[in-house]
């Protein structure tokens, strides 16, 4: 399971910045949620080699008692109390403040580890600069420059540290692994109870982390899963949902850790940005999705077109995954709803050979080839795997890193339809084959221009010694 690294601390310390130093974009806002305050950025970090999730959260105010800062203090306690490691940056260049203070005093109360990141020690003496932070009491202070990137790596590392690398075991599974997701009260727990309360064989019932993230193991039609749920298990037989409000650590830790994730929707509910949001955490993810359409049952014709027409608006992305109108309740459609998660986990999983790929991509440059950039023509020339969960086609040739995105998607599309791989994303990336000559021709042609300059010389005015 990835750790969580929650970064807090007053407002302008340069905690965004620091974010999108871990996750290695610009603008990383994965979920941007109602009832989150916006400054709440969630992302995938991307620094060492051991994967984490990372929360960005607002300007944190501990001793704010009404309006905003209130509510981002709230959100910001709430998102350390779910973290596994907080950061706590301050600013080098200011010194510590009262306000650093009262974070440090709030922080100490919170059984996680933390450690404190003085940022913004660019071009300073690093030890001169840390030492009036130790005086917050929570460790040794570790200099760093988020906007250049100095000290960020050790940082990570070492707060990382008590983590172990991702092992092959996930991979060697084989039954699905499901999570159950979806904002409060669209039907989660009673699909649950569906899910697992009819010819169950659990296995085990184990707590997963402090997020409260727990592994079941069932049987359903001779068919294995292991569902990941979120809303609180603790007796087999009996799930009710313990989370108050809806958690995003708790959910992004879900698809993090499945192989399928099955979206749940409520039909008799608007559908809300929130859940296009959580699709776009599964699609960036790269995990398989099936969407359950709940409380389908009891909606007259009319009613059910409303509900199709404004799943096509909100989550046309999601052309790849099945949707299934299901009732939880009367447990109406569970079985197709199984059906699809065997095949978008089968999709996901799938094993295709360098031969099948390579002749897929022959076929489709020849139906349609990439359009021209500027005097040349990108020219893919075979394809091989590069990855499974999601399934990563992997393309050679030449100057393929001048192919357009709608082309990109040309070829998703193509593989998807060869392969039938329906309820999974697919990744292409491109391997551009370097032209060793590419940095002689400039050399080559400014000689040439010389020895054409000298031969007109010689022909003037003679041989000059």
């Amino acid at each position: 399971m990835k750790p969580t690294v929650v970064l807090v601390g007053r407002p302008n310390v340069g905690k965004s910045t620091l974010f999108n130093r871990l996750t290695k974009t610009r603008d990383a806002l994965v979920a941007d949620l109602p009832g989150l305050t916006r400054d709440r950025h969630y992302g995938h970090g991307k620094v060492g080699v051991k994967p984490f999730l990372v929360v960005d959260t607002g300007g944190f105010e501990p001793l704010a008692k009404e309006g905003i800062l209130h509510e981002m203090a709230r959100q910001t306690e709430q998102a350390i109390a779910e973290a596994d490691v907080v950061i706590f940056v301050v600013d080098g260049r200011q010194g510590i403040t009262a306000h650093d203070k009262d974070i440090a005093n709030k922080l100490r109360r919170h059984d996680r580890p933390v450690f404190v990141a003085v940022n913004k020690t660019e071009g300073m003496d690093k030890g001169v600069t840390s030492a009036d932070f130790h005086e917050l009491g929570l460790g040794e202070p570790w200099a760093i420059s988020a906007s250049h990137g100095e000290g960020v790596k050790g940082l990570v590392d070492l707060a990382l540290e008590p983590y172990p690398e991702p092992s092959e075991e996930e991979a060697r599974d084989r039954h699905p692994r499901v999570a159950i997701v979806g904002r409060p009260n669209v039907g989660k727990s009673t699909l649950i109870n569906a899910l697992i309360g009819e010819e169950r064989v659990i296995a085990f019932d184990m707590p997963g982390t402090t997020r409260d993230s727990i592994f079941v193991d069932f049987e359903r039609n001779g068919r294995k899963y292991t569902l990941i749920d979120t809303a609180g298990l603790r007796r087999k037989g009996k799930v009710f949902e313990a989370i108050e409000k809806f958690s995003v650590v708790k959910t992004l830790q879900s698809i993090e850790d499945a192989n399928v994730v099955v979206l749940v929707l409520d039909a008799q509910a608007d559908i809300s940005d929130q859940d296009a949001h959580i699709a776009g955490f599964i699609v960036e993810s790269g995990r398989a999705l099936v969407v359950a359409i709940n409380k389908w049952d009891g909606m007259s014709a009319y009613e059910r077109d409303q509900v199709k027409t404004r799943l096509l608006d909100k989550l046309k992305f999601l052309d790849f995954a099945r949707f299934h109108p299901i009732s939880a309740l009367k447990s109406q459609g569970l079985g197709d709803l199984l059906k699809s998660v065997d095949g978008a986990y089968n999709a996901a999983m799938i094993k295709l050979s360098t031969p099948q790929l390579t002749r897929v991509l022959i076929d489709a440059v020849a139906k349609q080839a990439p359009p021209r950039h500027g005097l040349f023509r990108p020219k893919p020339r075979y394809a091989h795997q590069g990855g499974s969960n999601p399934p990563v086609v992997v393309v050679h040739g030449n100057a393929l890193d001048h192919i357009s995105d709608s082309y990109k998607r040309y070829l998703e599309r193509t593989y998807r339809d060869a392969f039938k791989l329906e309820g999974t994303p697919l990744r292409i990336q491109f391997n551009v084959t370097h032209n060793p000559y590419v940095d002689e021709e400039p050399k080559r042609r400014l000689e040439s221009k010389r020895d054409t300059f000298k031969k007109k010389q010689e022909r003037r005015f003679g041989k000059t010694s």
